[in-house]
């Protein structure tokens, strides 16, 4: 048996459809994407290697995806999709894929008080929450999922203002 910490990897398949790319580097948000699912995923005690797709688009595709795919005919943050299994090439856990509008992670940056980053941070985090099972329909889990998402911004710098 290895001691230490067993190093997680996350290959994390990023499409940017954003025109913008003033609003988001490419290289630079894909690391950080990576290193908010990692941190997510070691808080949660998650040992398996996974892989985990994103998607950046703007609040008229995301509106699209919500309908197509939900039923509900308005703009959203971010959508999740888990899937399970494993990839057979990879041997990593395909924990699933996530679409994020960054257009409304702007507006909510801004109507929030922070940073486009922060916005990022939480929308990552809440999906990869998803991913793992957690929801928020009930009362009861949604205290549970808003404590934990409180703790891993809180323990990656990005602390929750209240």
């Amino acid at each position: 048996m290895r001691k230490g910490r067993i190093k997680l990897k996350v290959k994390l398949l990023l499409r940017n459809e954003i025109r913008d790319k003033n609003i988001l580097n490419t290289i630079q948000i894909k690391k950080k994407l990576k290193k908010w699912v990692i941190y997510t995923l070691t808080v949660e005690n998650f040992v398996e290697n996974v892989e985990i797709s994103v998607l950046l688009i703007d609040n008229k595709k995301i509106k699209d995806y919500n309908k197509n795919f939900r039923g509900i005919d308005k703009i959203t943050d971010v959508l999740s999709f888990p899937m399970g299994g494993h990839n057979i090439e990879t041997g990593y856990f395909m924990l699933g894929d996530v679409v994020i509008s960054v257009e409304k992670a702007v507006e909510q940056a801004k109507e929030y008080g922070h940073s486009i980053e922060r916005e990022m941070a939480f929308l990552m985090i809440h999906s990869t929450l998803h991913l793992l099972g957690y929801d928020h329909l009930k009362d009861k889990d949604e205290k549970i999922m808003r404590k934990k998402q409180t703790e891993i911004l809180n323990g990656l710098g990005l602390e929750v203002k209240i």
